[in-house]
């Protein structure tokens, strides 16, 4: 480990060493959007919580559920109040551009909602100085023809979004920004190109304790109407984790039974992307397999004592669109696609957990992991793009009336990958059965004006017929670790308004 960050510090030093050059140009740039939203028979409380429970716990005692038991967010009924907020974020860059093909670039960012940061108490009269939430969103020194190459270098805090944001974006959700901190190189000619970074996602300071980001990502586009992409990439967590704390005897019995003992996370992930058209036909497909230690979220997975130190990445995921635009006014395009998240849940009752779980391991539900996507399936299912352990089907089409307005109408089906199982009645846990797998429907209406160069207006809406499998409950969001349970089976609704300047 001491290597590697020897060599990382002297390849930065090397490319920053011939970065002493003279101001040729300067830019200032930036951005202002504010994001109207509106949930509906959607979120028990808010957003990301808090959750309420949604089954006895006493049928539970012993099923290893994971970090967030069997509390949902989620109500899909029209008893409590609907969610709705304004959000805002502001962001302003400069760019330097010196001679010998070098740039600086900064900017600062500021996110949050409306209403938070108002400085008077409109009863008392009192006031307050307000939030302080400007942050340094990018800054980044940038390399050209590095070395002579056809190579651009990046160091420092930047976005990175790699293909069409499928498992590496530069948002979280359309309005929130994703930012990484290190180094990133893109070698780039006619046909080929490919990046390689290494990012420091959590740095503990001390010890082996950090999550780093790795990997390699390669385009060629020098065959006819068709783009081939392949990639690696490795999340790896150095953390460790113990269940107890005990003496020596009691941690030669630990090991003796391979309990409490959680190796460092491996997260690889491989895939491959073709994407093209011929004619008025264009195709998008995109899989990926992972593998590797998940001791991370085994040890999530403790309902006595111990947790699985023996859990392991293995599933896959892909996305696929086809589409074709008809040659005549208004330009529609129609299409069809397929997604699918593999997911694991053995969550199911087992009597002998019941009788022995404090004395062994158990048995962990690893799904696929949805890395840092921006893709998002669902605003009402998902609105951190997390969802795991489904798979779904769509069709729709988009249509431009004018230069400046364009529109979409799609439809989609929902059904979990792997069932949850539950009691068949209260109190009686070992009567279980597996609960209905279909999620449900959803329809989506999207709308955009290009008002000029500058300003954009969208507007989007979403309607959920939900099925059984929601009010029943999935594991479902979160990876595949969080319930997802309603306490009815009501329509749910999501609208947005959405105001966007840049310049």
């Amino acid at each position: 480990m001491i290597m590697k960050r020897l060599l990382v510090m002297a390849m930065m030093l090397g490319l920053a060493g011939g970065a002493v050059a003279e101001l040729q140009n300067v830019e200032l740039g930036g951005e202002v959007r504010v994001r109207g939203r509106y949930w509906v028979n959607n979120y028990s409380n808010q957003v990301n919580g808090p959750a309420t429970p949604r089954y006895v716990g006493f049928n539970f005692a012993s099923r290893p559920l994971g970090p967030f038991g069997l509390l949902s967010r989620f109500d899909f009924d029209d008893r409590g109040n609907d969610l709705s907020l304004v959000e805002q974020r502001t962001r302003l860059n400069v760019k330097a551009d010196f001679t010998d093909d070098v740039t600086a670039f900064i900017e600062f960012e500021s996110y949050d909602f409306w209403g938070t940061d108002f400085r008077s108490n409109f009863i008392t009269g009192a006031d307050n100085p307000g939030g302080a939430d400007l942050k340094l969103y990018q800054g980044y020194i940038e390399t050209r023809n590095t070395f002579g190459l056809p190579l651009r270098a990046r160091i420092g805090r930047q976005e990175m979004k790699l293909g069409k944001g499928w498992l590496v974006d530069d948002i979280t959700t359309a309005i929130i920004g994703r930012n990484w901190d290190g180094i990133r190189l893109t070698y780039q000619n006619d046909d080929l190109v490919v990046d390689a970074w290494w990012h420091k996602l959590s740095e503990s300071f001390a010890g082996d304790d950090d999550v780093d980001f790795y990997g390699i990502y390669g385009t060629y586009s020098g065959l006819e109407n068709v783009n081939l992409t392949a990639y690696w990439m490795l999340v790896r967590g150095g953390a460790t984790a113990n269940d107890t704390l005990q003496g020596p005897g009691g941690e030669w019995v630990e090991d003796l039974l391979g309990l409490d003992s959680y190796d460092p996370t491996y997260l690889n992930t491989i895939g491959t992307r073709v994407q093209g058209g011929f004619g008025a036909f264009d195709f998008d497909w995109e899989l990926a397999y992972q593998f590797g230690e998940a001791d991370a979220v085994g040890a999530m997975f403790s309902p006595f004592v111990y947790g699985d130190n023996s859990a392991r990445f293995g599933n896959l995921g892909t996305d696929l669109v086809l589409g074709y635009t008809l040659d005549m006014a208004w330009q529609p395009r129609i299409y069809v696609g397929a997604a699918l998240f593999e997911g694991e849940d053995n969550r199911d009752y087992r009597f002998g957990d019941r009788l022995l779980g404090g004395f062994r391991g158990t048995r962990s539900s690893v799904s696929f992991n949805r890395m840092y996507p921006g893709k998002n399936y669902s605003q009402i299912l998902g609105i951190g793009q997390e969802l795991s352990n489904f798979w779904t089907l769509k069709t729709g089409i988009n249509v431009k009336p004018t230069e400046k307005i364009s529109a979409g109408l799609k439809i989609a089906y929902f059904e979990i990958d792997e069932a949850f199982e539950a009691p068949v009645i209260p109190f009686v846990a070992f009567w279980t059965r597996e609960n209905d797998s279909t999620l449900g429907w959803t329809t989506s209406f999207v709308a955009k004006y290009q008002y000029s160069d500058d300003l954009s207006i969208d507007i989007q809406w979403e309607h959920l017929f939900p099925s059984d499998g929601l009010r029943q409950g999935q594991f479902l969001a979160r990876n595949g670790l969080e319930f997802v349970g309603g306490t009815d089976d009501n329509d749910a609704d999501y609208l947005h308004l959405n105001f966007q300047v840049k310049f």
